[in-house]
């Protein structure tokens, strides 16, 4: 697969941000059908930097509940922590 069609979208949030900050870690959501070899390969040809670990979890769509009843659903994804090693940074959003 290419890396444009498993990586989806980085995460921007507060807590992906400290990670970002403290940990080196980034956070992306990912094809549902992407495992750890392949996130890896993905972030390492879009950005150019070496990758030490990738850990992934799944979130399971889910109902919405209003009164009681059923009125949708939200959907459910995978997204993947990237720690990325020492001296390797990824830039989102520079001199914003």
């Amino acid at each position: 697969m290419d890396y444009t069609s498993i990586l989806i979208k980085p995460v921007i949030t507060e807590k992906a941000n400290l990670a970002k900050e403290y940990l080196n870690q980034v956070s992306f959501i990912v094809a549902n059908s992407a495992n750890k070899i392949e996130v890896k390969r993905a972030v390492e040809a879009a950005f150019n930097v070496k990758v030490e670990s990738v850990n992934i979890i799944r979130r399971r769509p889910s109902r919405r509940l209003r009164h009681g009843r059923v009125i949708g659903k939200v959907a459910g994804f995978k997204k993947a922590y990237v720690t990325l090693s020492q001296g390797d940074k990824i830039e989102f959003f520079e001199g914003v």
